[in-house]
């Protein structure tokens, strides 16, 4: 199969002119999935951007005491008669971890998929003033 690629000697032409973003996936594996990040008195929330996935797809898993959210595509082959001149629907891969902190509480952590955003919810543990202990003197 053959390739063309575009070559521009020159420089005076404005690169808009060029591939239109063509060659440019929405997510590809050494692409940062765009994230916020939240903090409340009761938990941190954080929301991923992640368009056109099913949520069935994205994992999201915390092993010690790390936080991962992942996405993994299954390219499927099958024989495709149709003649496309350029396609472009395909998703790859990505993973992005975050390392946790001690205020929270991981066994509680809940995940939600609306819109294209996976929001997660990381409540902190409650925190319980020590106790003041009153030692008699003898």
């Amino acid at each position: 199969m053959a390739t063309l690629v575009r070559y521009n000697r020159a420089p005076f032409f404005n690169p808009f002119f060029g591939d239109f973003g063509y060659n440019r996936p929405a997510i590809n594996s050494t692409a940062t999935v765009p994230v916020n990040i939240k903090e409340t008195e009761t938990a941190f929330h954080l929301e991923m951007a992640v368009p056109g996935l099913n949520k069935e797809d994205v994992k999201v898993n915390v092993e010690n005491n790390k936080l991962t959210v992942s996405y993994k595509n299954e390219q499927k082959s099958e024989e495709n008669t149709d003649k496309y001149t350029r396609q472009e629907f395909s998703f790859n891969s990505f993973e992005r971890s975050f390392r946790l902190p001690k205020t929270v509480n991981a066994d509680q952590i809940s995940a939600s998929y609306n819109n294209g955003i996976l929001a997660l919810e990381l409540p902190k543990h409650e925190m319980k003033e020590p106790a003041v202990k009153e030692i008699a003197v003898a």
